[in-house]
């Protein structure tokens, strides 16, 4: 009862006003001054203005106890409160409508009066962003401290000790520039994208010669992660702020494509900045919009499961570089964290420990026939596990959600190291394998026929190393090699230490193959003939060898990079870092390669393609300074190696009875 009568409150105006992210709900210390008047636009319906107000009920953690009840124990409710779909701030032209005026000039809600609100509770005037975060040389005043240690602080040492840093105005920078690394940062600068003032974001491609825009000038969470890692080792922590509370904003609440529901929790596959007319007398009056898509647009319409779990993933990365953990620490972003976590532990048919997702719901957002339990997702899905753990405030709220994340944890680990890996060892047992087995101690307990075992994977696989298969369902055997999943295995420690350098062994191996003459393929091998046809129902995109079918990304040599650098084995990395820059740039920066050796850019290929520029450079940076690379990998911990020896040391063809049925994973 008390939940359902703070909502009427709320609907009523007479209480707090709740949201995912709302900027009311900023730290555990709460002070709110005056109105906040928040706009929204309906799909399908017309512009209105609808205002809520933040009580000062919030105030002595009043309301701030409501909200965690709210944000851990009652999400169902939030059915009845309408998310916003579309975040406006007014334009420079338009500074008051309808008496709603706006402070500090870059804000995303909009706050009345002089005061303004911080995270401390006090009442300032102060000029503050729609997020409390005071003026941007104030915030880097207060970064630097945080990153002492930081990529920032090391690159002024470095200056210094060249003479570039000095009191005299010869001072000047005596270390020479790359002129490859130049050219890249300067295009990743010219993608970066504006809101009311601040950067939020990168667009994916900012090709001047290309006609066909399509949704390439729109920010994607997936594509953005190299970009904002980027400017975290350079120490420019605001763009990257920005990004996470702004996607934050966008997290969906409410139902939004043709009355169904993608889940509360699911984060949008990409956003754009829209500048609007505002309804009035005065035509010059403007504002600007953020227009998610969750998949409304896309080609086949398919939600992005990976979105939440890059989020995750960078947010602990932020933290890591920058030191500022205070951002991980939000309510709005706590709960943020425990949607998407809820959203990916929900109960369903599933009897396996991994994510049932669809095709094209990744980076291969086309029709693959990836459907069902890909690698890729499986290793981001775990990471974010890492990550939330890592994140997670303990609280009482939340006991049941962190015991469900770790029992996932271990089953997830247990079954993707045991039944996805392969090497030639493995692959002879499954050549043997007896079909139509039942019984609890089954050895082929997926019902896999040996017949799957293709011939070029036969004549492929080397003496030595292995990898993770890209899928495994029910007879089936994805037996193609992803290399995201691959690597990330690598860099979450999904993959033990033992399979992680056969990983790359087995990249050394294959280089001609994957690294050829630009990194990296994406899978291999293609899919051809009358497999395409069926598989991807003859997508004139994804031909052979091009693009999502075996094409060549140079995206994937920051993911590379980390892994070689977590194994201590960097000059893998380093050598095809060396292949790319020799192309890359004279090729103005594609999107991917053709052909089995790499040797064309994609015949659809956008060029300047952001995470193309933005993977080089976070490469390059990793390989400069390993220790930054911390951020990014996740040793395995203790505990969990111990649970999975104890899981290997049993038979594993034991016979599970009724008796035996204690644990609370499932293998």
């Amino acid at each position: 009862m008390a939940t359902s009568d703070a909502i009427l409150q709320v609907l009523s105006g007479a209480g707090p006003c709740v949201f995912s992210s709302n900027p009311c709900f900023r730290s555990s210390d709460l002070t709110f001054s005056s109105k906040l008047h928040v706009k929204c636009v309906k799909k399908r319906a017309s512009r209105c203005m609808k205002m809520f107000k933040c009580s000062n009920v919030l105030r002595n953690g009043i309301g701030n106890h409501w909200f965690k009840g709210f944000g851990d124990r009652d999400l169902s409710v939030n059915a009845t409160i309408k998310k916003l779909h579309l975040l406006r701030c007014k334009g420079p032209q338009a500074e008051r409508v309808s008496g709603v005026t706006e402070e500090g000039g870059n804000g995303t809600w909009f706050v009345d009066g002089a005061n303004s609100l911080n995270l401390n509770g006090a009442v300032t005037g102060e000029q503050t962003d729609g997020f409390g975060v005071r003026d941007a040389q104030q915030l880097t005043r207060e970064k630097e401290g945080f990153a002492s240690n930081g990529a920032l602080n090391q690159e002024k040492e470095r200056l210094e000790t060249n003479g570039a840093v000095g009191t005299g105005r010869d001072a000047s920078p005596k270390v020479s520039v790359d002129p490859i690394e130049e050219e890249a940062w300067e295009l990743l600068r010219d993608s970066m994208v504006y809101y009311c003032g601040s950067p939020i974001g990168t667009i994916a491609a900012n090709d001047p010669t290309s006609s066909s825009v399509l949704n390439y000038d729109q920010v994607f969470i997936r594509d953005f992660i190299p970009s904002g890692i980027a400017f975290l080792l350079k120490g420019e922590y605001d763009i990257v702020r920005n990004f996470l509370l702004h996607t934050l904003q966008l997290q969906s609440w409410e139902k939004t494509m043709d009355c169904h529901s993608p889940g509360q929790g699911l984060m949008p596959a990409s956003f754009k900045v829209r500048t609007v007319r505002l309804d009035g007398d005065d035509d010059s009056a403007t504002e600007e919009v953020l227009d998610p898509d969750f998949g409304e647009a896309a080609i086949g319409r398919v939600a992005p499961v990976d979105s939440g779990l890059w989020w995750i993933i960078l947010l602990r990365a932020y933290g890591k570089c920058s030191g500022d953990l205070s951002l991980q620490e939000r309510i709005d972003v706590q709960t943020g964290i425990k949607m998407i976590l809820r959203l990916c532990l929900a109960d369903g048919f599933d009897m396996f420990p991994t994510l049932l997702v669809t095709d094209g719901s990744c980076m291969i957002d086309r029709r693959m026939g990836i459907h069902g339990h890909p690698l890729e997702i499986q290793a981001l899905f775990y990471s974010a596990l890492l990550c939330a753990r890592e994140m997670l405030a303990p609280e009482d709220g939340s006991a049941d959600l962190i015991r469900a994340l770790n029992n996932r944890i271990v089953a997830l680990s247990f079954h993707i190291r045991e039944y996805y890996w392969i090497d030639l060892r493995k692959l002879n047992e499954i050549y043997r394998y007896k079909t139509e087995e039942y019984s609890y101690d089954a050895v082929n307990k997926f019902n896999i026929y040996p017949d799957q075992v293709s011939p070029w994977l036969v004549e492929w696989m080397p003496n030595q190393g292995g990898y993770l298969i890209g899928n495994l369902q029910p007879a089936h055997m994805d037996f193609r090699f992803f290399s995201l999943g691959n690597i990330w295995s690598i860099v979450s420690g999904l993959a033990t230490r033992d399979q992680s350098n056969a990983i790359l062994d087995f990249i050394e191996a294959k280089w001609s193959d994957l690294i050829a003459d630009m990194p990296l393929k994406i899978c291999y091998p293609a899919l051809e003939g009358q497999e395409w046809q069926i598989i991807t129902g003859s997508d004139p995109k994804n031909t052979p060898w091009s693009y999502h079918n075996a094409g060549s990304w140079p995206t994937l040599l920051w993911q590379l990079t980390a892994a070689c650098i977590k194994m201590n084995r960097p000059e893998i990395a380093a050598r095809a870092v060396e292949i790319a820059e020799k192309r890359l740039s004279r090729d103005k920066w594609p999107e991917y390669y053709d052909t089995k050796k790499a040797r064309f850019i994609g015949k659809q290929a956008h060029l300047f393609q952001t995470w193309s520029i933005a993977g080089y450079l976070v490469a390059k940076l990793l390989l400069a300074d390993p220790s930054a690379a911390q951020m990014l990998v996740i040793d395995e911990d203790p505990e969990l190696v111990s649970a999975f020896s104890c899981m290997i040391g049993t038979n594993p063809r034991r016979k599970r009875g009724q008796t035996n049925l204690k644990k609370t994973f499932m293998v």
